[in-house]
């Protein structure tokens, strides 16, 4: 006999507004914070059946890093010490707004435009976290889970695919002009519906790919964007008659997706419907809204969802995964490579510009000189083993022009930062870098995380996919593709992609992707076959949990965080 499953639901404001400090997401100096348009929340879910137990938070933040993940975890153990609160069982993603609060990261490259670690914000962060967990530990009932998805119909401009080029280089897809962007994505919602026993309506959750940037990055307000936007319009519209329902708008394949389409001739970017982004944020958070709306009414006629909890998570160090052969065309002894940032992600997008194009051409240019001689020239001085070591990182890198090596801490190949031969005032970023070399703090790497959690939930038949990065339309799918012909043996039907879940490191584009070098694949920092590598231990931890329990690893080996006095917390504290 299936066992009932128990809900709770919780919610909790983390608006916290620092006058003058950068917000996260965009990367620019300049995106810094003076006031507050909306505030921001987070929402939590606690699932229980008989003894096991999962928590799903979504927070209007940019994502979740292995600290706030730490912080959240350790102290859910101290207060519910009988609950066998883990790592495993609670997954903590976010709706990515890039007009949402920075500075809550240990590794400096995410704190850089910040600048700085924030402890007031990070404190705010996990303390909301905790709020909404234990609101929704508290009100838990009986209740029943309803799955149904569809897809937005093509005239609804909601979603559109901002890299055809690299989209179209995909050797699986149907090639598509730049004017059918919009079917370049995956444009299936998916909602899950909880009702009490006794059919009172107390949540969904709903996964829709969208980049939660329809407010741009010249912005100076604290916004939770479109997403955030979507979520208050469905709780208001529910409110009269079910005053405590949460609705979370999460995230699912949203690398290369983008909620912008037309060209701002003044700005020299991309834009939603309206000039006011304010107006655009709403409108495409109203579009969302919309269609949750309707698959909240047609999953109600769906089947419960019935089916034990189950979930496994592992940490994997993603600068040294060896490649199952099954996942690159049968192909032996490939492996990832110590991140690095190519010149294609400092260009930023159409709707996020990045460095100046005459720098951007420059530096490839130079760059590309740089590296030749490496391979080459400045390898001569190298043992046998060093000269391989470099030929492989190139190898592996691929068409990628190494800017940043926040893997070992290089840019431009400089093994001195300080000494750097690009002067400070043609760059903010790289005059911030150099003091940082100074001070000693440039010494402390990796600059991002390079060991990253993934984590699997089972919950009826569907399967919760949580990874640390943000993943392309095409990526997403032949991942998803992956893990559930593993899954199907557990009566798995939907397996769904949460990113910025637990962690971030950047993005995950397919090897074909990769090659055109737009933005996603200069953010791809662990080389050419980081898809391939996320395959590959994403498909492992789906098979641990086709064993019994006691035959499972147990060993998780968790990254060091750093210390008190290793963090690096502006220079104006």
């Amino acid at each position: 006999m299936n066992k009932p499953y128990r809900v709770g639901v919780g919610k909790a404001d983390i608006t916290c507004l620092l006058y003058g400090k950068g917000m996260m997401g965009y990367g620019m100096h300049e995106n810094v914070a003076y006031s507050i348009e909306t505030p921001l929340y987070v929402r939590a879910f606690v699932i229980a059946q008989s003894t096991q137990k999962i928590v799903f938070v979504v927070a209007e933040i940019c994502f979740y890093t292995i600290a706030l993940k730490e912080a959240v975890v350790k102290t859910l153990q101290k207060q519910y010490p009988d609950d066998h609160y883990s790592d495993a069982n609670v997954l903590l993603t976010a709706q990515h707004t890039h007009s949402g609060v920075g500075g809550y990261s240990h590794h400096i490259l995410y704190n850089l435009c910040v600048p700085g670690f924030q402890q007031k914000n990070f404190d705010t962060i996990v303390k909301g976290t905790m709020e909404a967990i234990v609101m929704a530990n508290n009100n838990m009932q009986t209740a029943e889970l309803r799955f149904d998805k569809a897809a937005f119909s093509p005239n609804k401009k909601v979603a559109f695919n901002r890299s055809m080029p690299a989209y179209n280089n995909n050797p699986d897809v149907e090639k598509l002009p730049d004017d059918q962007a919009h079917l370049a994505v995956d444009r299936y919602m998916k909602l899950l519906r909880f009702d009490t026993h006794d059919g009172k309506a107390i949540g969904q959750i709903n996964w829709f790919g969208v980049h939660t940037t329809s407010i741009s990055n010249d912005n100076h307000r604290i916004c939770s964007d479109n997403k955030g936007y979507a979520a208050a319009f469905f709780e208001q519209e529910m409110s009269e008659n079910h005053p405590d329902f949460i609705a979370a708008f999460a995230q699912d394949v949203a690398g290369d997706v983008t909620p912008n389409y037309k060209w701002d001739k003044n700005k020299k970017w991309t834009r939603g419907k309206y000039k006011n982004d304010f107006k655009s944020a709403a409108h495409n958070g109203y579009l969302q809204c919309q269609h949750a709306k309707k698959l909240w009414a047609t999953a109600k006629d769906m089947p419960a969802q019935q089916g034990e909890i189950d979930y496994a998570l592992m940490f994997v160090d993603f600068s040294k995964v060896d490649i199952a052969p099954q996942f690159v065309g049968g192909k032996e002894g490939l492996h990832t490579v110590a991140a690095a940032q190519g010149t294609a992600f400092f260009r930023g997008t159409k709707e996020g510009p990045g460095m100046p194009s005459a720098l951007g051409w420059v530096s490839n240019k130079v760059l590309a000189g740089i590296a030749l001689y490496e391979k080459t020239w400045g390898s001569r001085r190298k043992t046998a083993d060093e000269q391989m070591a470099v030929l492989r990182k190139h190898a592996l890198h691929g068409n990628k022009t190494l800017f940043m090596e926040s893997g070992i801490g290089r840019i431009w190949f400089a093994p001195y930062i300080s000494k750097l031969v690009m002067p400070g005032f043609v760059d903010k970023n790289v005059a911030y870098f150099k003091r940082l070399a100074r001070e000693g703090f440039t010494q402390r790497t990796p600059w991002i995380p390079q060991i990253l959690p993934i984590q699997i939930i089972l919950l009826g038949d569907m399967a919760l996919l949580g990874i640390a990065a943000e993943i392309t339309t095409v990526a997403g799918r032949r991942l998803q593709e992956s893990v559930l012909e593993v899954l199907q043996q557990r009566g798995i039907r939907h397996v769904i992609i949460n990113s910025y879940t637990n962690g971030y490191h950047g993005y995950i584009t397919t090897p074909e992707e990769y090659d055109v070098q737009l933005y996603e694949g200069g953010h791809t920092v662990f080389g050419r076959y980081t898809l391939p590598a996320y395959q590959t231990k994403c498909v492992e931890l789906a098979k641990t949990l086709l064993l019994p329990a006691h035959e499972r690893p147990t060993d998780i080996t968790r990254p060091d965080l750093f210390s008190k006095e290793e963090i690096w917390y502006g220079w104006d504290k």
